[in-house]
């Protein structure tokens, strides 16, 4: 693949982040309903629901970009990862104990512990994505290598065979390797579809995949609405369920079928990462965002709650976009 960016893609991976915000603003916040508790089914039943089918494609579809492109593991990329991980907890962990002692004017407890603790970006974490990367991009250089040995044929075929195992295995009877698509192994197995892609259709796609992908991502996203009516919700959004993963392959085959060049979107998009290392941190979550999004929801009506995830979204991602741009221009004065 070119090395050049392509806009197309960089919107999607904007779309993908401001997908994940809105997962969390909607089921992480609200919880979703159950097949029991929607026999009447309200208006804020299916708005849960409908979101959610809508953008649970979030984090598989970044990954497919990932796998598309191709991971090109350096140890210097590994070290700027790390640090960036490292900037965001330590920054966010010393301004909350800032505004504790001179705002509310309280001591915090156990400082020196909880500072070390964000600096264990690894293992000390609530965000699982961060580990589960770390393990994909080690083992990118050997997944490259055996992928790049392959004949297209026998790649596909494993990698349908890998597929099968995780929804068969993983999904369907919540096997403890991957049981709701919170691990590396689902990292894995969605960087290798996007390799596969990235392979397979090197030549351009075939005529008509714009209609037929964009097709398919609403069928399949209606089929998820659906059978959320009738299956618990763990397993209906989980990443490796079926739907959700035909789904985030549609719209990722969508957007590989625009062209687009914008020099924007391009920036926009560098603050896709740093957007989720920022509002899903437990002291900006737990604190701020989850319960700022509980008490929208009791005191608007959906119209109102659907319009502030729209502007709250949006403000956590552009906000995010700034300081990340202010980050790597300081990282290459250091550098």
């Amino acid at each position: 693949m070119a090395s050049r960016r392509q806009s197309n893609i960089e919107l999607l991976r904007i779309i993908s982040m401001m997908a994940v915000i809105l997962v969390h603003l909607d089921g992480a916040s609200l919880g979703l309903p159950t097949p029991g508790s929607i026999s009447d089914c309200t208006a804020s039943d299916a708005w849960r629901i409908v979101t959610e089918s809508i953008t649970i494609i979030g984090v598989n579809c970044f990954t497919l970009i990932s796998g598309y492109f191709g991971i090109r593991a350096r140890l210097s990329g590994l070290l700027r990862f790390t640090l960036m991980c490292i900037f965001y907890a330590v920054g966010i962990y010393l301004a909350a104990n800032l505004f504790l002692i001179f705002v509310q004017h309280q001591q915090p407890q156990l400082f020196w512990k909880g500072l070390l603790e964000s600096v264990m970006v690894y293992t000390h974490t609530d965000l699982w994505y961060v580990p589960a990367y770390l393990l994909l991009y080690l083992l990118s250089p050997m997944i490259n290598a055996a992928v790049d040995s392959l004949p297209l044929n026998k790649f596909r075929l494993w990698l349908a065979l890998f597929i099968l195992a995780n929804v068969w295995c993983g999904w369907l009877w919540e096997g403890g390797f991957n049981p709701s698509g919170y691990t590396a192994f689902q990292l894995i197995m969605m960087y290798l579809i996007g390799r596969y892609l990235a392979l397979r259709f090197r030549d351009g796609m075939p005529r008509g995949m714009r209609v037929v992908s964009i097709s398919v991502y609403v069928a399949s996203t209606l089929l998820t609405a659906v059978i959320a009516l009738w299956m618990k919700p763990g397993m209906v959004y989980a990443y490796n369920a079926p739907w959700v993963i035909i789904s985030s392959v549609a719209l990722f085959l969508f957007f590989t079928t625009l062209r687009i060049r914008s020099g924007a979107i391009n920036t926009l998009a560098t603050g896709a990462f740093a957007a989720y290392l920022i509002h899903k941190n437990p002291l900006i979550w737990g604190n701020s965002i989850k319960p700022t999004a509980l008490d929208y929801w009791a005191d608007g009506s959906l119209w109102q709650y659907t319009i502030f995830c729209l502007v709250f979204a949006s403000l956590i991602y552009l906000i995010s976009t700034a300081v990340e741009l202010v980050r790597q221009a300081l990282a290459k004065r250091i550098g």
